[in-house]
């Protein structure tokens, strides 16, 4: 097994448990390895810190399996990490019941590379390292062991792939693709969910609890949905008794799925739904001219900064699209803000917000601070892992 030997201090971070190690921290490596391969990990006095899945094109060199620098990363290591990982969820009280979660939550799970989503009896891989992609075989045959499922896709397409040097791998490694379509009933409502070219994995596991939430405080609310996507946040407002629920998107792709599953919950009163394609930020300025507020307004745009290279710039693409919602909210009225972006932090993105509130004249404090759900774990030592922030805010 080859060797990586860090620069002298350069192993603060292990010391730590963040399993990220940076080519810049890396001073040599001794022997030869392929992409994926499996290395030691050393301190620059020749220490044993870890074992890693080396990387040489991407400017994270290596991802730490394990801290333990004698436990064996084989077949066993990954069917023993994925069984407890699958065992986490099932005894989380909030997760019984639930048809999509997730599996495996990559570096938060000890599985750096690797997102499982569990769609009913569907499970969808995205391997987004060299590590991962070196044990795909094992990892599928243990994801399947630990869950049962009847079939399995994979949906490794992501940008972060191709900085790996890896590329896009995606299609059906285990089983078909049920004749019927695939869909899940999330919190008393009905959802198809995409697996071949839906976004992310097929759906937005990660605001479910959001979505639950909307539910619970639209009754009577006229309510504005921002970048809808397929309807998850309107259908949960509509059925939590919402006085009307606009949706606005820019894809009409993703509004014909939203119209698919308003059929699919005929309980839920479509004549209060309107679906509107456009760009969000030029509409809101429309919205704002003729005059209109709402009671309830949900920004969930898009990743502005995948990087805190693109900080800067995606914090004043959240500055105008709060700014906007700020404008339009009734006196009394919620908006529910997110930030998918992982390369803005929650201090930030609170910032954000409130210069936004500034920007629009309005007094606006936080009721609640909205987050992933706990299939969503983010390990301690491994804050990158905090990517979706929200805001309740509530304003005069």
């Amino acid at each position: 097994m080859a060797q990586l030997v860090l620069l002298p201090g350069r192993d603060r971070s292990l010391a730590r448990r963040h399993p990220w190690i940076f080519s810049t921290a890396v001073a040599k490596l001794e022997g030869r390895a392929r992409p994926g391969d499996t290395v030691e990990v050393l301190a620059a006095n020749g220490r044993p810190l870890a074992k890693a899945a080396w990387s040489p094109e991407s400017k994270i060199r290596a991802r730490v399996w394990t801290f333990d620098p004698d436990e064996a990363v084989d077949d066993a290591f990954f069917k023993r990490r994925i069984r407890v990982a699958v065992e986490r969820r099932r005894r989380l009280p909030d997760l019984r019941g639930q048809e999509g979660m997730r599996l495996i939550h990559g570096e938060s799970d000890g599985l750096p590379g690797l997102i499982a989503d569990c769609y009913g009896d569907t499970v969808v891989l995205q391997l987004t390292a060299t590590g991962a992609e070196k044990w795909r075989t094992a990892i599928i045959g243990a994801v399947q062991r630990a869950t049962g499922c009847v079939r399995v896709y994979e949906r490794s397409d992501s940008q972060v792939r191709r900085l790996e040097g890896l590329a896009p791998v995606t299609g059906w490694v285990f089983g078909e693709a049920p004749e019927e379509g695939l869909s899940i009933v999330e919190n008393g409502v009905r959802m198809r969910v995409d697996v071949v070219s839906g976004h992310k994995t097929g759906f937005y596991l990660d605001q479910r609890d959001n979505r639950l939430l909307t539910r619970s405080l639209a009754a009577d609310r006229a309510t504005l949905n921002c970048f809808c996507y397929s309807g998850g946040f309107s259908l949960q407002a509509l059925a939590g008794g919402a006085a009307s629920v606009l949706s606005i998107d820019s894809s009409a792709a993703a509004l014909a799925a939203a119209a698919e599953n308003m059929a699919l919950n005929p309980e839920l009163d479509a004549s209060r739904a309107e679906w509107r394609e456009a760009d969000v930020f030029s509409e809101l300025r429309v919205l704002r001219s003729a005059g209109r507020a709402f009671d309830l307004i949900i920004l969930d745009p898009p990743k502005f900064a995948p990087s805190a290279a693109h900080a800067e710039r995606a914090a004043r693409a959240y500055r105008d699209i709060n700014a906007l919602g700020f404008r339009l909210l009734a006196r009394g009225g919620l908006l529910m803000s997110y930030s998918c972006s992982g390369g803005i932090s929650s201090d930030h993105f609170q910032q954000i917000v409130a210069d936004a509130a500034n920007d629009a004249g309005r007094n606006a404090r936080i009721l609640r601070r909205l987050a992933a759900p706990s299939d969503h774990p983010v390990a301690l030592h491994f804050p990158e892992g905090e990517y979706l922030k929200g805001l309740l805010c509530e304003v005069d």
